[in-house]
């Protein structure tokens, strides 16, 4: 299941969306046997909320200028399919799942700011478990906006068609393309594993956000692996860690009239030493 909560206080709630992949599947299969085999079998989801800020989220930046209080940020949760042998179904998700946000920011950025471009002018914060290692096709795809039509997690099978179709703002029919430009807020040296069981450890959990548009101010560093091998944890759940995800938090600044190819300098907070200031950490966020 997917979950958004934020303080009233600080934003007001434009819009909501849930996101069905099953459900855009059928809409675009056209009796493409895989796609309804494949991935229309998968009920998993994403959620997504256009936010507006309110005066208090700029505590004492207020922006000069009255009209920039109010910035558009379209938060987005998702989960995506968990089987390796289905490495063509995440991609396939993903891929709709950018093109949902994408059909979102353009029908409703002209109409909250208007006068502005539509794709700069909501931004993008998107967490998920993706299910996905660094090196895979789906965070090729977030990373570097497009993927080869032929990419190998596609398995060889002929989805092309149905999803050029889906991704109606490309004509490129060599690579599938998303229009946002998003940075990663955690890298692997800062965090070798979001996931950590009995037969698996490693990064599958992900917070993406806009190039130049908002800059990372704090990052919550992982549980410390003096502490994890000194209490003998050879995978989760445990007793003092309840779920096999480990929480990925970062507080986020937000930057106005700074261009998109703008460099972002990163503030990060050092990965706590033990367990105990690792709790401590959560609890200051």
């Amino acid at each position: 299941g997917c979950a958004i909560f934020y303080r009233t206080a600080k934003f007001v709630l434009i819009k909501e969306q849930l996101v069905e992949f099953n459900q855009i599947a059928i809409e675009h299969a056209n009796g493409h046997e895989d796609m309804l085999n494949r991935v229309m079998t998968k009920d998993n989801i994403a959620l997504a909320a256009l936010l507006q800020t309110r005066e208090p989220c700029w505590e004492s930046s207020v922006p000069p200028d009255p009209s920039q209080v109010a910035q558009p940020i379209l938060v987005c949760s998702a989960h995506i399919h968990w089987d390796p042998e289905f490495c063509d179904v995440k991609l396939i998700q993903t891929m709709m799942l950018m093109e949902q946000l994408r059909q979102i920011v353009e029908s409703c950025g002209h109409s909250l700011r208007p006068g502005h471009k539509k794709e700069n002018n909501v931004q993008l914060l998107l967490c998920a478990d993706f299910n996905s290692l660094p090196d895979s096709g789906v965070i090729e795809f977030i990373n570097n906006g497009k993927v080869a039509v032929n990419h190998k997690e596609f398995k060889d099978i002929a989805y092309k068609e149905c999803l050029l179709k889906m991704l109606s703002h490309t004509n490129n029919d060599q690579q599938f393309t998303h229009t946002f430009q998003m940075n990663s807020a955690y890298s692997a040296d800062l965090l070798p594993f979001t996931n950590y069981t009995y037969d698996f450890k490693g990064i599958i959990d992900y917070i993406f956000y806009p190039k130049g548009a908002m800059k990372p101010l704090g990052i919550l560093g992982p549980v410390s692996e003096e502490w994890i091998k000194e209490s003998k944890i050879i995978g989760c759940p445990h007793p003092h860690i309840p779920s096999d995800h480990f929480p990925l938090l970062v507080e986020f600044g937000l930057t106005l009239g700074v261009p998109r190819s703008s460099p972002v300098n990163q503030v990060m907070m050092p990965p706590p030493t033990s367990h105990a200031a690792y709790m401590r950490r959560m609890k200051e966020f």
